[in-house]
């Protein structure tokens, strides 16, 4: 197997058994991306002298058996708005000011303490606001399993990045379904951890960090290092000394609850229902007792956080300059005005709306081990476009099956678990109780080791041989 393609466990074997080095590893990826990129505009400060220049480094300490951190060698990326010292942190958007980063973010710390090598960052849509690839700053994202489709977003160059094997790790941001949705529509394992259980900086309501991969043993591998404290975030969990090292769960006797419609937003098309079924099938024939689990959310709260979510986008983007707000992405700038003239009651009947949906979500969840739902609505969609709705006025009506849980900060994954006509990949998403990481990681190798011989080749550049 050629480098680019080996999970970063797979890579580290065969550093400690000298079978191959980080510097191959390195310079195979590097090919890939020369491959690849023109083609689906996955990263952004792309670096690959100095990252030829660390997995030298690297090289030469896996021969002296002494490697730094338990990634030394792995290549890596982050996403655009997780800081790196000395970088710019556009967060997507041509409005930014490009001041460098005094420091990096506690994710790229960790990764660089681990002896992890990042090779670049990976391009997301205008402040994270859209699920999609689609960029005032970068060029447009595309889905490297059909490059007429969206990879979806907001860690869109990262789920691209993935999918195309630049390399095994890749890490991204979710507020409402940012890592889930792009990993669902490219066939990745993504993981939104337990609110607080990764530090990030600047924290906010709802707003984690987490692996995308394509195995669940290498989002495992990823958590052991992300998941160490900071003190930068103030909602951060306390530490705790969690066995990242994952067996597959035995579902018998699980109590699983299968939800189907979300009780806001779009419903899902029939294509994802009959995958969706078909997993839950299979869940219930290795032991799991499985529940139809009714819809616990209302749209007054989808809608309610809509509002929240664009009047703050408003209050960002009139303390810009009128150049700068002009160079942002129209369908933000239309989507933010939505709100012009929400007075003070309005918009904290907004804000409480997220903490009704986590009320709801808890109270409706906790009875089981584990949620399985779809993770999106629909396969993924036209790469032009902003949205799946492509309509900032039904912006969030995909967001229904995932943004709860952000809600709720319980730990939430997508797996995929199939493929429509066309070949899209369909994501199940998994969810379990508060602060159970580890759990529904072991839910998800169990999934993907009973689907282990249905997986497809991951996709080819379009001047493969």
């Amino acid at each position: 197997m050629k480098p680019f393609r080996m999970s970063a466990t797979a890579l580290l074997a065969a550093y400690r058994s000298g079978a191959l080095s980080p510097l191959e590893a390195m310079r195979s990826v590097l090919e890939r991306v020369a491959r690849f990129e023109p083609h689906i505009a996955a990263t952004y400060l792309f670096s690959p002298e100095r990252a030829l220049a660390e997995a030298k480094a690297s090289e030469d300490r896996w021969r002296r058996g002494a490697p730094i951190g338990p990634l030394d060698g792995v290549p890596a990326t982050v996403k655009d708005n997780i800081a790196t010292k000395g970088e710019p942190v556009p967060v997507g958007t041509a409005a930014s000011d490009m001041s460098p980063a005094a420091v990096d973010a506690p994710p790229a710390a960790r990764l660089r303490q681990a002896g992890a090598i990042l090779f670049a960052k990976t391009t997301m849509p205008d402040y994270g606001m859209l699920s999609s690839g689609l960029s005032s700053l970068h060029k447009l994202a595309r889905n490297p399993w059909n490059l007429a489709r969206n990879p979806g977003g907001s860690s869109a160059g990262a789920a691209a990045a993935a999918a195309a094997s630049y390399g095994p790790l890749h890490v991204g941001t979710d507020i409402g379904g940012s890592i889930r949705l792009p990993a669902g529509w490219c066939g990745l394992f993504g993981l939104k951890p337990s609110g607080g259980r990764i530090p990030i900086d600047p924290p906010y309501y709802g707003r984690v960090a987490g692996p995308l991969t394509r195995t669940v043993a290498d989002a495992a591998l990823l958590m052991a290092t992300l998941a160490r404290p900071d003190p930068r975030d103030y909602s951060s969990l306390p530490p705790q000394a969690l066995d990242w090292r994952i067996e597959p769960l035995d579902w018998r006797g699980r109590k699983v609850g299968l939800l189907m419609e979300s009780g806001c937003g779009d419903k899902p098309r029939a294509k994802v229902t009959r995958e969706i079924e078909r997993a839950a099938r299979d869940i219930e024939a290795a032991g799991a007792v499985v529940e139809p689990l009714a819809p616990f959310l209302e749209q007054t709260m989808l809608d309610g956080l809509n509002r929240f979510w664009s009047f703050r986008s408003l209050l960002d983007l009139a303390a810009l300059t009128p150049e700068k707000r002009a160079r942002v992405l129209p369908f933000i700038r239309i989507w933010a005005e939505s709100a012009t003239g929400l007075d003070g009651e309005a918009v904290f009947r907004g804000f409480s709306q997220m903490r009704e949906m986590a009320k709801a979500t808890i109270a409706a969840t906790v009875p089981y081990d584990f949620i399985v739902s779809p993770t999106a609505p629909d396969v993924a969609y036209r790469a032009e476009w902003a949205m799946p709705s492509n309509d900032p006025y039904n912006a969030m009506a995909h967001i229904g099956f995932t943004v709860a849980y952000n809600m709720s900060e319980q730990p939430a994954a997508t797996i995929n678990c199939g493929y429509d006509d066309e070949g899209l990949p369909i994501g199940l998403q998994i969810v379990g109780r508060r602060f159970d990481d580890v759990g529904v990681l072991a839910a998800a190798t169990a999934f993907e080791t009973m689907r282990a011989g249905e997986a497809r080749p991951w996709p080819e550049p379009p001047d493969h041989d």
